[in-house]
């Protein structure tokens, strides 16, 4: 199902959250709605389920205007961070319950309720009530439960953030799993990146109610169009430097370094002040256009070490490797910076 908001507007009491924003989710697609607390990420997954009711604009599922259509009246399926089991009812009860609103026959939901139990990996645990079963558990419960009654859309509110690490892991492959399983469309609400990047088909990063940009997450990932996008995305995070752009380098201050930028960039900004973004897999030994600065400090991530380096201004750039250089926290080091993958910001935070 396609879903369309068309100049969606949302307000709440005076205050405008969203503003005429425009946004299309392709049939049986998967997108991520990504952006920190506030960014009205959670406002636009309430006005599609009509949880919220929009102060401007459209919706549409389809060729349907659902702008004035009650929540209830909408076949759409949402999974909440907070599971929203029924403690006193049986797995199956809960799965089966939207259908019993419906009014279908007992051999009907308890056929239903069978599929989708299977489908999840949860067919062993129809007996138990939610008390009884883990996190990971519950999130499955709630999935078949708005799963069963095949709605149009699937809406995902945060659905991993009261589970641990590992249970996180299982379920983002499982969720995308079943979507491309079935076929739905489906709404991601998420703070994560990770979860956004590893789980979508696109990613749409939002910021005080705006959509700053949209797209695949690779594509994301290598051609943030601000500073605010790049900065975003990333783990470890991207490294900034400000500094000017002269003679067809980019001056890094604090040690004179100058880094060569693409000439038809250098022409468009040449004496102008600018920032640069370096990702840590970008600042390694033994290549590129080396920079001076101090290890300060060192993490391992198991199969990678993350290095801190302290330029002499005080900005730090990041190193994630494959295998230990050697380096100790206090080592003087002269890294290199592959300045193909160099991202060029203006004042104003914008790519250059």
């Amino acid at each position: 199902m396609r879903i369309l908001l068309d100049k969606f507007t949302k307000k709440f009491g005076l205050t405008t959250v969203i503003d005429q924003m425009d946004l299309e989710i392709h049939h049986g697609e998967m997108i991520a709605l990504l952006g920190g607390s506030g960014c009205g990420k959670s406002t636009t997954l309430f006005a599609i389920c009509g949880i919220h009711k929009i102060n401007g604009g459209r919706i549409l599922f389809g060729d349907k205007d659902m702008t004035n259509v009650a929540s209830q009246d909408r076949n759409v399926g949402m999974v909440f961070q907070s599971f929203a089991l029924y403690p006193h009812m049986t797995v199956e009860k809960n799965i089966g319950f939207p259908l019993k609103l419906r009014k279908e026959s007992t051999n009907e939901i308890k056929r239903k309720v069978d599929e989708i139990a299977e489908m999840v990996h949860i067919e062993l645990l129809l007996d138990r009530r939610p008390g009884e079963l883990s996190g990971g558990q519950q999130q499955r419960v709630a999935l078949a439960r708005a799963l069963i009654r095949r709605p149009d859309v699937l809406l995902l509110d945060e659905p991993l953030a009261n589970l641990d690490a590992s249970l996180r892991l299982e379920m983002r492959s499982e969720i995308r799993r079943i979507q491309q399983e079935t076929g739905i469309t489906a709404v991601l609400v998420t703070h994560d990146q990770t979860e956004a990047m590893s789980m979508c088909d696109r990613i749409a990063i939002m910021d005080a109610g705006k959509i700053v940009q949209i797209t695949e997450p690779k594509n994301m990932y290598e051609n943030p169009v601000s500073k605010f996008v790049a900065g975003f995305l990333g783990s470890p995070p991207i490294a900034f430097l400000n500094g000017r752009i002269e003679n067809g380098s980019f001056i890094e201050p604090s040690t004179g370094t100058k880094l060569p930028v693409a000439e038809r960039i250098a022409k468009r900004v040449n004496g102008a002040n600018v920032c640069v973004g370096i990702r840590a897999e970008f600042f390694q030994p033994g290549s590129g256009t080396t920079i001076k600065g101090i290890v300060s400090f060192i993490e391992s991530h198991g199969r990678e070490i993350l290095y801190n380096v302290t330029l002499p201004g005080g900005n730090i750039l990041r190193s994630i490797q494959s295998g230990q250089s050697g380096a100790k926290i206090g080592d003087h080091v002269e890294w290199g910076i592959n300045t193909d993958h160099m991202l060029i910001f203006d004042s104003e935070g914008t790519r250059i």
